[in-house]
């Protein structure tokens, strides 16, 4: 996933940045709600970690304007207000989840993942495609019930397709997946790894549509 991290903590913001690419996702860290409206102006994320004081305001009013526009990205708010109150605000404001810090690093990315699959349609962590079966809350993949390992970037491109069956995504779209801003992304990055999948996977498991882009293939 794409994920923008709006932080102004110099030490939890790139703890936080750090899990979660950890996690196999890219991720952008923006210390000002300025910054982080430019961000979306201009980038597709999957979901947005959201602190409710910053510099430059209200973290509540950034979420509120993104929902009136009509934008439906999963939003967690990471927060030291720990009301009954403030949740209630945050939720009614939009927000999909919640966490209260301090908080352990391993409940956010239980909770972010559980967040990215309710928004894919596939609440349940377990689907199967074809002969493959697929936990995406452990990331374990088997192949006609023999393991399948792939690398944290192979994952990242693996999970778009199979969250999104019949989807075509360009190859910009799986780029933007796989990389933050400040990356350099070399021409042929994203055959290499779809080469990469289609050998670990099979050959038939990620299909080609000549000039436009990939989609998951019938299974």
């Amino acid at each position: 996933m794409r994920v923008l991290l709006v932080e102004d903590d110099t030490i939890l913001g790139p703890a936080v940045r750090d899990q979660v690419r950890a996690d196999g996702h890219s991720v952008d860290l923006v210390q000002r709600l300025d910054a982080a409206v430019d961000h979306v102006a201009v980038t597709a994320y999957d979901l947005i970690l959201l602190d409710l004081m910053l510099p430059d305001g209200r973290g509540l009013i950034f979420l509120q304007n993104l929902r009136s526009k009509g934008a439906v990205t999963p939003v967690i708010i990471l927060t030291a207000m720990d009301q009954i109150s403030d949740r209630i605000e945050g939720l009614n404001a939009g927000a999909d989840d919640y966490l209260v810090k301090p908080f352990d690093l391993s409940e956010l990315s239980a909770r972010l993942n559980a967040v990215a699959r309710r928004y894919s349609g596939n609440p349940n962590p377990l689907i199967e495609i074809g002969d493959l079966t697929v936990d995406l809350a452990t990331r374990n993949i088997t192949k006609s019930g023999n393991r399948v390992t792939l690398t944290a970037r192979e994952w990242v491109m693996f999970e778009a397709f199979a969250q999104n069956p019949g989807q075509l995504f360009s190859k910009t779209q799986l780029e933007d997946r796989l990389y933050s801003f400040d990356a350099e992304v070399e021409s042929n990055t994203i055959e290499v790894h779809i080469s990469r999948l289609r050998k670990k996977l099979g050959r038939d498991a990620i299909e080609t549509e000549r000039g436009m882009g990939y989609r998951l293939g019938p299974g």
